[in-house]
């Protein structure tokens, strides 16, 4: 459960910050509590009683927060559960998506990654271990800079140029290894070969003694929803497995998005 006390000594912020964030307490608060009166939103949270009256009516009038007349209690509101179900689909994309995975690790024997991306980071969604005592040891959840990955190059290579420039504006990208791209130009020319190509990789980039193949996977409207990738260690990438790889792995997200809805 997460602590609903919080330190809301932040008069640094702007208005629209700060009503933000206390917006997102209460909601938390509320999760947390299952409801709540007036007077114990404002104690628990330290929240002043006219920022706190507004706040709960703006967010009563969007569908965020219901009241209850009975017991004069303030619970979440319908609206929240329809904002949040948006990400349904991505349980759903990893539910779909394992049993193709599978069959590209039955194929290569190496380890298949499912990824989505959230800022500069990718975020796994789905894993099939490859069967070698040997492999790329990971796990569903866990996040990794995208300049280092080439699941992580790829979707950011889907992203358009304007989207990219704003991402990395100011950015320090962090180094891993000596094959970690660190310099903004030399990342923004490696999305543009990743377009021209189809397909990014990891070469050793990350960690040293992993390699990897990575493409995107799009909707049946052509957005990019996510990126697959086959991870390999290096004592056993060579030119016949790279050939493989980028043989069924195209294939594997064919299959996958006509499961979605593409056309076949």
């Amino acid at each position: 459960m997460r602590s609903t006390m919080h330190n809301h000594d932040d008069s640094g912020a702007s208005p629209a910050v700060k009503s933000a964030d206390r917006v997102l307490t209460i909601l938390e608060y509320l999760a947390d509590h299952r409801g709540a009166t007036f007077a114990a939103i404002v104690r628990d949270l330290g929240l002043p009683n006219s920022s706190a009256h507004q706040l709960l009516r703006t967010v009563r009038q969007r569908g965020f927060v219901e009241f209850d007349e009975l017991t004069r209690e303030f619970k979440l509101g319908f609206r929240l559960w329809e904002v949040a179900q948006s990400y349904s689909s991505v349980q759903h994309l990893a539910d779909v998506a394992q049993p193709f995975m599978d069959e590209l690790t039955a194929i290569t024997k190496e380890t298949v990654q499912l990824s989505r991306l959230d800022g500069l980071e990718n975020v796994y969604l789905a894993i099939s271990e490859s069967p070698h005592p040997m492999k790329l040891v990971s796990s569903v959840g866990h996040r990794l800079p995208a300049h280092t990955t080439g699941l992580g190059k790829v979707l950011l290579s889907e992203l358009p140029d304007a989207v990219i420039d704003e991402r990395l504006d100011g950015v320090v990208l962090e180094r891993f290894t000596d094959n970690t791209i660190v310099d903004v130009a030399q990342l923004r020319a490696e999305l543009r070969r990743i377009r021209e190509r189809g397909y990014g990789e990891d070469r050793e980039e990350y960690v040293i003694g992993c390699r990897c193949v990575a493409m995107p996977i799009h909707d049946p409207g052509g957005a990019t929803i996510a990126a697959m990738s086959v991870s390999v260690p290096t004592p056993r990438f060579n030119q016949q497995v790279a050939r493989l790889i980028r043989e069924a792995l195209p294939e594997t997200i064919r299959q996958l998005e006509v499961k979605l809805g593409a056309k076949a």
